[in-house]
């Protein structure tokens, strides 16, 4: 058993990494994805959350959270996403009733402050390229990336080549 212990912060930023199970590349289709997107809305409108970032790729997906004042509960809300998209992604279980989906955690760390929050971002946006799925963040289909550029908070020429604010993170 671990001894991890995760930071509760009532109404907090928190960057996360979710990873399939063996890291098998399930979110390689659109349908996969809009499977996860739609489990997400279901969840958000039950337990509100709001999504800063986030990048889907083939075996792993990144995202900031902002979570409601008073509220704390992110383990529940993933508990209840990976639940959701498992379901209508596969049938297959093991003898412990589990769904092969996703792998049984998932990695957070809670955001410290706007420099912190900035390099997360980055590294969500940066994420694609760096694994070779694209050679630009906006020519990923599932990333938040061009709503960040509609925000103002790009170029849509960034990302080309790796953000020097970035250099050495590795969330995988």
């Amino acid at each position: 058993m671990s001894n991890y212990q995760r930071v509760f912060i009532p109404g907090g930023c928190y960057f996360f990494t979710v990873v399939t199970m063996n890291r098998a590349p399930l979110f390689n289709t659109e349908a996969h994805v809009d499977i996860l997107r739609q489990a997400m809305r279901e969840r958000m409108a039950k337990q509100p959350f709001q999504i800063d970032a986030m990048v889907v790729l083939p075996d792993h997906l990144h995202c900031i959270w902002r979570l409601p004042e008073e509220d704390c509960d992110y383990s529940s809300r993933w508990r209840e996403i990976k639940k959701s998209a498992s379901r209508h992604i596969s049938p297959v279980t093991n003898r412990r009733n589990e769904r092969l989906v996703w792998q049984r955690r998932f990695w957070e760390h809670s955001v410290r402050d706007e420099d912190d929050w900035r390099r997360h971002v980055d590294y969500i946006h940066y994420n694609p390229v760096k694994h070779g799925l694209a050679k630009r963040p906006g020519d990923w289909p599932w990333s938040s990336f061009r709503k960040a550029v509609t925000k103002g908070w790009y170029d849509e020429a960034w990302g080309t080549c790796e953000p020097e604010a970035i250099d050495g993170m590795d969330y995988e």
